[in-house]
């Protein structure tokens, strides 16, 4: 069975941190926002079809690497 990278994972959490620090930094309020990996994930497919889809800048398995089973 096919196993992520350590590089992988690292661009996982990479682009999941990042993600997650621009929602914390747009948020015009005081108010904390947890970590939530559904709204992160909505966020990460959105930046991925403009990337992937719509750009096609990169494949997706290089934008956010993930086990095709």
């Amino acid at each position: 069975m096919y196993e992520l990278t350590n590089e992988e994972i690292k661009r996982q959490d990479f682009v999941d941190n990042t993600i997650f620090d621009m929602i914390r930094t747009l948020n015009p309020t005081k108010r904390e926002i947890e970590w939530d990996i559904e709204m992160i994930g909505d966020v990460r497919d959105e930046i991925s079809e403009w990337l992937v889809s719509r750009l096609e800048l990169c494949p997706e398995q290089k934008f956010y690497p993930f086990i095709n089973e």
